[in-house]
């Protein structure tokens, strides 16, 4: 398992906002009575840069962000068991282009939503638990990774409807996975990380010729040879508690976990034994009252910056690649109480979301400077 040497000491960010960007409230929604655990912008298409997506209860919902702080419903997908409860929805698409959004929640069972006819293209079944996260491969967006209580992650060919990989067993995670994320220009590498405190960083390398394999399928899903990957290529205990959120930022990492804080590392493999390493702690990013978990963060889609909700209805906007830490603003509003399950930022950051535990979806825009 990858330690963290000593003489490491990492920059902190300083609390006081740069007025970098100043943002305000344009919109502010009541979806539901439910919570609301998932909204995210569409970055798979830039024919719909502006749409983004909802789940909450047994419902996925899909929005488009208009001037003026309009958002409009374009459609609305109901699952057919009313006590599903979606924790997770991905964009993704089919292998002609089509947009689908990907869902997964309470029941374990991922729903591939076709958004050209509201309908259900394909049921995923295959988790023992419920889902915690759907991530999708923006290199090939008709691959999608999930992240299970069950402990395992899988990676999924939504087109074909086939589990090609199982990520667990001897050096998986000892407890519920709850993110997963794709390297952004590494095809063959996802991060994991979940309740065992650890973040775990896989290799699909030598089980590539699978992956191109479940393109071409044409026999039941059920008879794909689905491979087990026992053994991730790198350990990291950078948290003494639940990790809830990583994303890869280059070949670094952003964490965090139910401290306070986002923690910016990067992990040093040892080539020769696979798993060993040490881990540099770069830079750290407060985030007050941000210790309960299943709070995310996200970024824009340059990763310039990452906004991150806390269990009081704020937003801490940091800038993730200047050093030391810049943070660009704190977003606070009177009636914004509830606390912040998971952030959207928009492609060049000048739109914010959050999605709130009493139903809520609050839209924050940049004010130009005067």
């Amino acid at each position: 398992m990858a330690r963290i040497p000593l003489g490491c000491e990492a920059v902190a960010g300083s609390l006081t906002p740069s007025k970098k960007r100043d943002y305000r409230v344009t919109n502010r929604l009541q979806e539901g009575k439910r919570p609301i655990y998932a909204v995210v912008f569409n970055f798979i298409d830039s024919r719909y840069f502006n749409a983004f997506a909802t789940a909450g209860g047994n419902r996925v919902t899909v929005y488009q962000c208009l001037e003026g702080g309009v958002i409009a419903v374009l459609q609305s997908y109901i699952d057919e068991d009313k006590d599903e409860s979606f924790y997770t929805v991905s964009w993704a698409c089919n292998i002609d282009g089509t947009p689908f959004l990907v869902a997964g929640g309470l029941n374990g069972i991922i729903r591939v939503i076709d958004t050209g006819n509201e309908k259900i293209y394909k049921s995923l079944v295959g988790h023992g638990d419920s889902i915690n996260e759907i991530r999708t491969q923006p290199l090939k967006p008709s691959l999608v990774v999930s992240a299970s209580k069950d402990e395992s992650v899988r990676l999924w060919n939504i087109h074909t409807g086939i589990c090609i990989l199982i990520f667990a067993g001897a050096g998986g995670h000892r407890n519920e996975v709850l993110s997963v994320d794709f390297h952004p220009s590494d095809i063959y590498r996802i991060a994991s990380c979940g309740m065992d405190n650890t973040v775990k960083i896989w290799s699909m390398k030598e089980f590539w010729t699978y992956v191109e394999k479940s393109f071409t399928w044409t026999d039941l899903p059920s008879k794909f040879p689905t491979k087990y990957v026992q053994f991730p290529v790198f350990i990291a205990s950078v948290h003494t508690n639940y990790v809830d959120c990583n994303r890869w930022i280059g070949d670094f990492m952003l964490s965090k976990s139910v401290d306070n804080e986002l923690v910016l590392w990067e992990p040093k493999m040892k080539e020769q034994s696979p798993g060993e390493g040490t881990v540099d702690i770069l830079q750290k990013y407060p985030v007050p009252e941000c210790d309960i978990w299943f709070i995310k963060f996200s970024c824009d889609f340059h990763y310039k910056a990452a906004a991150v909700g806390n269990r009081e209805g704020k937003i801490y906007v940091w800038e993730v690649q200047s050093n030391p830490p810049v943070l660009i603003a704190r977003l606070t509003h009177a009636q914004s109480k509830s606390s912040i399950r998971l952030t959207a930022m928009s492609f060049d950051g000048s739109t914010i979301l959050s999605c709130c535990e009493d139903g809520t979806i609050w839209r924050w825009d940049v004010v130009a400077s005067s």
